[in-house]
């Protein structure tokens, strides 16, 4: 049913249940794994050892903390993907708007299923501008799956 699955994960716990369950999909369906990470300064606080809904310095980090923090990201999904015996096909991590990222990712690699978190480390500007899960579900070709 699903030959490709792509993930969005950004550190927050709703990213990590998103590739518990794509993980769980992808063992039935025999299906390839593909996570993107969308560095964000939030996330990257995150990956830094920040508190959630704290900044962790007073200056935007610099481009290797961005890659970093994302390489750390990226990391932390891997490995739950090894702990449940799910090879990860291919990671991505692209700056720019995580929807846009996650969609093109999908269009690219060919994915037939979008699986990302409801709620992730993003800021009350999510609340103003619409979260992420919502933005892949309007601009994405295949089918979402959004996880709480």
């Amino acid at each position: 049913m699903f030959s490709k699955i792509v993930v969005g994960i950004d550190g927050s716990q709703t990213s990590e249940n998103a590739v518990r369950l794509a993980c769980d999909l992808a063992q039935k369906y025999a299906s390839e794994l593909h996570l993107v990470h969308t560095p964000q300064p939030q996330t990257v606080a995150f990956a830094m050892g920040a508190v959630a809904g704290y900044h962790a310095v007073t200056t935007m980090p610099s481009e290797q903390e961005v890659q970093d923090a994302g390489n750390k990201i990226l990391d932390a999904g891997k490995a739950i993907a090894a702990e449940l015996g799910v090879p990860i096909t291919q990671t991505y991590m692209q700056l720019g708007d995580p929807a846009h990222e996650i969609v093109a990712c999908a269009e690219k690699c060919g994915a037939d299923l979008i699986v990302s978190g409801r709620r992730s480390l993003g800021s009350l500007g999510a609340l103003v501008q619409g979260s992420t899960s919502q933005k892949i579900n309007h601009l994405a070709k295949c089918a979402c799956l959004t996880v709480t």
